[in-house]
């Protein structure tokens, strides 16, 4: 098992690397293609499949070209046996706090995140 902590551990840091430097390609190879992206932190239903959520990444100013902190931390890796897992991660970047909890999937070989679900909050000043 301890090789699949250091698998999704590595998936992780590409997944902040692409939503970091706005990397789509990146994001692509960590996210499975029919994966779900969602929250209500604003206080209504935002639902994204990747097409979207894609676009939405390649569309706005990337974390790193705005200047923001490049910190992630992991909080929790939870294995329920040996191909599905739930990572808990926070960010802040674009003015945000992130809680994420990701769903991922050992398909083909590979940790793929299925489902990305997530809460925002603004920064304090």
């Amino acid at each position: 098992m301890d090789k699949h902590y250091a698998d999704i551990t590595a998936v992780m840091k590409r997944y902040y690397d692409g939503l970091f430097h706005g990397d789509v390609a990146t994001l692509q190879s960590v996210f499975h293609p029919q994966a779900q992206y969602a929250t209500v932190s604003a206080g209504a239903l935002l639902h994204f499949n990747m097409a979207e959520y894609m676009g939405v990444v390649e569309n706005r100013a990337s974390p790193a070209d705005r200047g923001d902190d490049y910190s992630y931390s992991i909080d929790a890796i939870r294995l329920a046996g040996p191909t599905t897992a739930s990572v808990e991660l926070t960010c802040a970047m674009l003015g945000k706090r992130y809680t994420d909890f990701l769903s991922l999937l050992f398909l083909d070989g590979e940790w793929r995140i299925m489902a990305k679900i997530f809460h925002a909050e603004d920064l304090l000043n």
